[in-house]
């Protein structure tokens, strides 16, 4: 964000969305951070800020949600092993290459990644 403060908008915006998130996140998971980055846009931060920022947000939020699953014997770590490698490379690559790619286009593919989750949850 820049330096100037925020308006009164701006923080009930920046509240209620972060509330929202971790309330998403809750209950469906990472999906926090598809709120968090038109938040964080509403609130002046460049695309890949917003992405980078959105996931800095949500990984604590995630830790705690699967924490609360872990010890309610909701989550079996023995089913979780097996997707960890490919998500830590996923990760990585993906981190390493938002900086190579254009804003529009990230936009592009969140907004369509958006609409296909929607669909998919939608026909289910």
């Amino acid at each position: 964000m820049n330096n100037t403060k925020p308006s009164k908008i701006k923080k009930i915006v920046a509240g209620a969305g972060s509330f929202v998130g971790g309330i998403i996140n809750g209950l469906l998971g990472a999906g926090g951070g598809m709120l968090m980055v038109p938040v964080l846009r509403f609130l002046n931060l460049d695309t890949k800020k917003a992405h980078a920022n959105s996931i800095a947000i949500i990984l604590p939020l995630c830790i705690l949600s699967a924490s609360i699953y872990l010890f309610q014997g909701r989550v079996e770590l023995n089913d979780v092993w097996i997707y960890l490698p490919g998500g830590i490379a996923g990760a990585i690559l993906g981190a390493l290459l938002m900086k190579k790619i254009p804003d529009i286009w990230i936009r592009r593919v969140f907004g369509a990644f958006l609409i296909w989750a929607g669909i998919r949850i939608l026909m289910s």
